[in-house]
């Protein structure tokens, strides 16, 4: 056990675990989450380092499952779409992944509960953004805020579902959009982070382990979606994340 997973206790393992399949779920029903909850959870008992490092795999696995789950073309008619957003989020994910191996614990916890907080309240309150149309400005702000968020955390949902959202992009092209952006996002990751050392020897079996809990959880999720009300489900999980989001802001301030 310690010659594969030599970071973690078999404690942590079996909980790392747990935290895998109920990120895989929320993220079959509602098509994004994971890397919040993967982190959410994970940081309770270990490092936030190690929690990045362990969500990588899993988040590209499952994303290029998310992506051509309607078929190859619609995926590709998505990242021609998407390309300005995919190029600027690409580009500041990459260099903002340089910066996590000297940002402090409590530092890195701050970054990723604010926006986590800040999401959630914001759908909570039932307060939607509006664009009337796509522009490049635009695109181009939410793609390096939605990227530099993903370089320093793996979380860069938050920000890309507020730009969908706000530009009224119906159910499914929304969830097949979001795996293509997430999907791209991963595999810039994962090259950033090898560049960065926090997918290393030590570290990349902990990745590889979490694949399998996380897409057990998403075909969970996904036949849940198909049985009950969805909006009713994301709304509750919503307030799961908004906790963890406080929680992370608490763990940040008190330590």
């Amino acid at each position: 056990m310690d010659t594969f997973f030599p970071l973690l206790s078999p404690a942590e393992l079996a909980l790392a675990i747990g935290v895998a399949l109920v990120a895989g779920f929320v993220k079959g029903v509602v098509g994004f989450a994971m890397p919040l909850i993967f982190i959410s959870g994970l940081t309770v008992f270990i490092s936030p380092e190690l929690a990045l490092a362990g969500l990588i795999i899993p988040t590209l696995v499952t994303n290029t499952h998310q992506a051509l789950r309607q078929g190859v073309q619609p995926a590709i008619k998505s990242v021609v779409s998407f390309r300005v957003f995919l190029l600027a989020g690409g580009l500041a994910l990459i260099v903002s992944a340089q910066m996590v191996r000297v940002f402090p614990d409590h530092v890195m916890m701050a970054i990723i509960g604010a926006p986590v907080t800040f999401f959630a309240l914001l759908q909570l309150s039932g307060y939607q953004l509006s664009l009337p149309q796509r522009n490049v400005p635009v695109e181009v702000t939410a793609g390096v805020i939605a990227g530099s968020l993903g370089g320093v955390s793996g979380i860069w949902g938050p920000p890309t579902v507020a730009y969908l959202t706000a530009l009224g992009t119906a159910k499914q092209d929304q969830i097949r959009i979001q795996g293509v952006i997430y999907g791209l996002g991963a595999v810039a990751l994962l090259g950033a982070h090898v560049s960065s050392g926090v997918l290393r020897a030590e570290t990349i079996s902990f990745s590889i382990a979490m694949v399998p809990p996380a897409f057990l959880g998403m075909w969970a999720g996904m036949a849940v979606m198909d049985r009950i009300d969805q909006t009713a489900f994301r709304r509750a999980t919503l307030f799961v994340l908004l906790v963890a989001g406080l929680n992370l802001l608490r763990r940040a301030w008190f330590g």
